[in-house]
């Protein structure tokens, strides 16, 4: 080979190294900060990459996402978002409540954050108004807190010999928690209800707050939404079994693991709405002009396995109004 063919190959060979360098860098990154675990959020995560495709997005085709998990330590939440932020990504995502937004937003004030499930982010200081977000923050609010009252309801009328039920709160995430309780001690009022209101974040806590139920004399339990209790659901479903304690939880992931019914927002909907806020702002737009949405798709699961188990039969107009039944 000639000197001159070889020179050619070799700068052929260092111009192709600097495109492929230069789209790998040109390859947008998702920063992904969640307050909970990667194994209950898997089929919202997969909603979301559906939700990016088809908005013109495939993870590792010409779009990156770096996740974090904060596995229910939300104390853990700035430093991961800081990580994303030293990462340089070019959006950052956050869902698991209103504490992985809040560290997104202190970690940065420039690059854009979408958010889920964030109960109240008007209160929370994330937005100056949900149709007006302002800044470099917008996303979807959780109903979660407006829907307690309803599963106060359907506990009530699955369980109408219950006159005392708990209700189990993270104190780790005291805006949502008093909120919650606010919501839901108003709801029991109403009904003649005795609410026991528990607190718990660890489980030697979760442990205790179930052992002391029968010294409580409570006959059901409406579980709080929390990233940390969608982390730690196989444990308060296991709990409520061992106790005997029909219970009532806001997400499908429990009540397929063996609770007894649940209701609440679709995750795979929300996560899908969030892929499409990311692709409009990868594409240009500004989290100031994207007004904050809330959740229109609910769910509620009945399991008439555990229902047998616990002895308790499902009234007719719980079964006519499920999206699904688990026999």
């Amino acid at each position: 080979m000639t000197r001159r063919k070889l020179l050619l190959l070799l700068g052929g060979a260092m111009t192709a190294s600097r495109v492929v360098r230069a789209q790998q860098k040109a390859m947008p990154v998702i920063g992904f900060l969640h307050g909970g675990s990667p194994e209950p959020a898997a089929p919202g995560v997969t909603a979301f990459r559906q939700g990016l495709s088809e908005n013109g997005y495939v993870e590792g085709q010409n779009v990156s996402i770096e996740y974090r998990w904060a596995e229910g330590s939300y104390d853990r939440l700035p430093a991961l978002a800081a990580n994303l932020v030293g990462r340089k990504v070019d959006l950052i995502v956050t869902s698991g409540g209103t504490p992985a937004a809040l560290a997104a937003k202190s970690a940065t004030s420039t690059i854009p954050i979408v958010f889920a499930f964030v109960a109240d982010p008007v209160a929370a200081g994330l937005v100056a108004s949900l149709a007006r977000p302002g800044a470099n923050v917008t996303g979807f609010s959780n109903i979660s807190n407006e829907l307690a009252p309803k599963r106060l309801e359907l506990l009530s009328e699955l369980v109408p010999q219950a006159r005392a039920i708990a209700l189990l709160v993270n104190p780790n995430n005291p805006t949502v928690a008093e909120a919650l309780i606010g919501d839901v001690q108003e709801a029991a009022r109403a009904k003649g209800l005795q609410l026991s209101v528990v607190k718990a974040s660890t489980e030697s806590q979760m442990d205790a707050a179930f052992a002391a139920f029968a010294q409580l004399q409570v006959g059901a339990l409406l579980v709080g939404g929390d990233a940390l209790y969608s982390s730690q659901r196989e444990q308060l479903v296991a709990l409520a079994a061992h106790h005997s304690v029909p219970a009532i939880y806001d997400g499908r992931q429990f009540a397929a693991l063996g609770g007894l019914i649940s209701y609440g927002t679709s995750l795979p909907a929300v996560y899908r709405q969030l892929a499409t806020y990311a692709g409009k702002i990868l594409n240009g737009a500004k989290p100031a002009d994207l007004p904050v949405q809330q959740p229109a798709t609910f769910e509620l699961v009945v399991n008439l396995k555990t229902a047998k188990a616990l002895g308790l039969t499902i009234p007719q107009s719980i079964l006519a109004r499920a999206d699904d039944v688990i026999e």
